[in-house]
């Protein structure tokens, strides 16, 4: 995984005195505290500092600070911090002081007040992982590389500093996981690839975490064992293709009686061309992000098997590309889904409800507490929402509630949208049990919503449609451009948190 920094390279004391000399240190600030920086206002203006959350500042010239350290003021605004602003201020102070090699802060300390010792710190850490990740594994020259590489974090007494420091090296890897499955080029990244890197993951968790504490297992489903177990819809969406289809399970089974089971699911298509009714140049550009709700599940189970809650959980990937092929599913073609329900295949393009269809149907079979799917789904998500807020549905009120409060305490944007049963009709098929898209063009998230619902029946479920924020433009805090890592910080929380 590309983040240029190690876990080691960070240190935490509780005496700031005692800290070793560094070439930086930070000023963290409130926005109307800016006289304590030492600096005048003309100065500050000059900076463009203003003290709003995680912005920075380099301060050469303020005073009581030794000729040989820069001082990087950090803004923390004037509300009570969130975890996220912690984060994105830990980010930016990285960037700020990526071209010395060591740093000293005091964020984590300052902020403890607001949000306690420990989640100060891990954001802090996490924050400033985050900002070191950089893809560049197709280059032929590889970027120049952060010369930061030592960080002295000051932390309140009572601070658990390794249980701190192991939950954000967690959920960064995990990020950084999803965020490198989803950067890759589709010609990099098949199906089968996709499940050779959740293998190695959670293999690799697994070295990682105490035996004690429960167990981590993991299988992949081929084409032939997929046809035994009736999957359908997965099958239909991979029938024009050259490269076979996965499906791959991943099991976290804790030591202890679990206090819930959670089903993730998340759908894995590594390149969508449409189908035989082809996207255009503009909706295929950026058509390998399609597995990012399988990126998002991947790269939480890894992070889950590392913290070993006491939550039994299982996430399932339906992974295959959708190709145009002579031997493609055709609109107008009836597939049949494990649950024993038909769909009626009228757009080859609606194909991701195709391959959730039969990894809810799989979920719901276990009867776990919660099923939780995540999905590129619609671009009509995006139209409603943009590309910051992630789409949510759900078939259970305390369900809904639950994943709110998980994607706030994650600091990731979620908005609830409706599952109307007036729109049920749109899906009614003369010749199946439904079709896969609505029968006009208004409400297509919500149709795919209801579509989906078919299949998790009377267990507690949630849809995330991430299309919007699975990838970014934005070159600042702990977000890089490409691939967000979006979902896994809220899964992360969603399970640990229970």
């Amino acid at each position: 995984m590309p983040l240029t920094v190690s876990i080691d390279a960070f240190e935490v004391v509780t005496d700031p005195a005692a800290a070793p000399p560094t070439a930086a240190s930070d000023r963290p600030v409130r926005s109307d505290a800016l006289d304590t920086l030492g600096a005048t206002p003309n100065y500050l203006a000059a900076s463009g500092f203003d003290g709003t959350a995680g912005s920075t500042a380099l301060m050469a010239g303020i005073a009581d600070t030794a000729d040989d350290i820069m001082p990087i003021a950090v803004g923390l605004g004037s509300d009570d911090l969130t975890a996220a602003d912690v984060r994105k201020a830990a980010a930016n102070l990285w960037r700020a002081a990526s071209k010395v090699e060591s740093l000293t802060s005091a964020l984590a300390a300052v902020a403890a007040d607001d949000l306690g010792a420990d989640v100060a710190l891990a954001a802090v850490v996490e924050g400033m992982l985050l900002a070191s990740y950089g893809f560049d594994q197709h280059k032929g020259e590889p970027s120049e590389a952060d010369a930061l590489g030592q960080v002295v974090l000051a932390a309140p007494d009572g601070t658990d500093t390794a249980a701190a420091i192991a939950r954000a090296a967690a959920v960064a890897g995990g990020i950084a996981l999803a965020r490198d499955l989803v950067n890759q080029p589709a010609g990099a990244l098949t199906a089968s690839g996709l499940a050779d890197a959740a293998t190695e993951a959670i293999e690799a968790a697994s070295a990682g975490a105490e035996p004690a504490a429960g167990t981590a297992s993991i299988e992949v489903w081929d084409r032939e064992r997929l046809v035994a177990e009736q999957c359908g819809g997965l099958l239909g969406v991979n029938a024009g293709s050259t490269e076979p289809p996965a499906l791959i399970r991943m099991r976290w089974q804790p030591a202890a009686e679990p206090r819930a089971t959670v089903h993730l699911v998340g759908k894995g298509i590594t390149f969508d061309t449409g189908g035989l009714n082809l996207k255009s140049f503009e909706g295929m550009e950026w058509m390998k992000i399609d597995m990012g709700g399988a990126a998002a599940v991947i790269g939480a189970m890894s992070a889950i098997v590392r913290l070993a809650p006491d939550v039994a959980v299982t996430g399932i990937c339906c992974c295959t590309d959708n190709q145009p092929g002579p031997t493609a599913t055709k609109p107008g073609d009836v597939l049949h889904i494990r649950n024993g329900k038909t769909v009626e295949v009228l757009n080859t393009d609606a194909e991701g409800r195709l391959v959730l269809a039969d990894g809810l149907s799989l979920a719901v079979e276990e009867e776990p507490d919660l099923v939780v799917d995540l999905a590129t789904l619609t671009g009509a998500c995006m139209v409603a929402l943009g590309d910051k807020y992630a789409g949510l549905m759900g078939n259970d009120p305390a369900a809904i509630e639950r994943a709110q409060a998980a994607a706030r305490a994650a600091g990731e944007l979620l908005w609830h949208l409706p599952l109307p049963p007036e729109y049920r009709e749109q899906l009614d098929s003369p010749i199946a049990d439904l079709r896969n898209i609505g029968k006009n063009r208004y409400g297509g998230t919500l149709h795919a919503g209801l579509f989906l619902s078919e299949f998790a029946g009377e267990t507690p479920w949630v849809h995330f449609d991430i299309a919007g924020p699975v990838r970014t433009d934005t070159d600042a805090g702990e977000l890089s451009p490409g691939a967000s890592g979006f979902g896994v910080r809220t899964l992360v929380e969603l399970i640990c948190g229970w």
